[in-house]
């Protein structure tokens, strides 16, 4: 079993140093608490066979989509805030 600390599990599997110390909290990743230097660090224990497990629950936030689907999104976010952008100059006048 390997050591990491929360800040390189989180790196490792893209996820918010947040996230991961809720899931240690709920015992959804198994880790152990080390006093170094006067200070509790937290270390996530990495084992193989539970890691595929652990993949497996990381549900990631903005899942992927098509590239139509996203250049559809930006144009439209682009279009309002050019809308945006003319009713300030608007305002400045």
């Amino acid at each position: 079993m390997k050591r990491l600390s929360v800040k390189e599990y989180a790196r490792k599997h893209k996820l918010s140093i947040y996230n991961v110390i809720k899931m240690t909290r709920t015992g959804a990743l198994e880790s152990e608490t080390v006093e170094e230097n006067g200070k509790e660090v937290v270390y996530i224990l990495v084992d193989d066979a539970k890691e595929e497990a652990v993949e497996s629950e990381i549900i990631l936030q903005n899942p992927p989509k098509s590239l139509k689907e996203e250049n559809a999104l930006l144009k439209a976010e682009i279009h309002r805030l050019k809308k945006e952008l003319q009713e300030c100059r608007k305002k400045q006048r």
